[in-house]
């Protein structure tokens, strides 16, 4: 079965940074992508980042420049380095894969999400 295990979420303050991390198992894929969404409470799910197959790489307005998406050599972790922290970057970040499509919306295989906190 495919699952997706989160971790290196925490507190830190503005301008901080984060490196999380996804363990992935049971997922192979040709096309569609795998990737990060966040959800704070009052606010709609985001897509964050999300990576292709081949390695191309997409991040939303909100985080580019200061999150960078990436895999390691044996592409079963997947990573989400985040710097330059904001207060507004607080949520329950979660990895996200989907077989089929890289559109972010509602992907097919979800982790339990991680929780990052920046205070200012």
């Amino acid at each position: 079965q495919v699952q997706l295990v989160e971790s290196g979420g925490g507190s830190v303050q503005a301008g901080g940074s984060l490196r999380l991390s996804c363990a992935v198992s049971g997922f192979t894929y040709s096309s569609g992508c795998m990737g990060w969404f966040r959800k704070a409470p009052g606010r709609e799910r985001e897509g964050v980042a999300s990576m292709n197959t081949k390695g191309t790489t997409r991040h939303a307005d909100s985080v580019r420049g200061r999150f960078t998406i990436s895999q390691d050599n044996a592409k079963n972790t997947l990573l989400l380095q985040m710097n330059s922290l904001k207060p507004e970057d607080t949520a329950k970040y979660y990895c996200a894969a989907d077989p089929y499509s890289c559109a972010f919306g509602s992907w097919l295989y979800w982790g339990q999400g991680t929780q990052v906190t920046v205070s200012s």
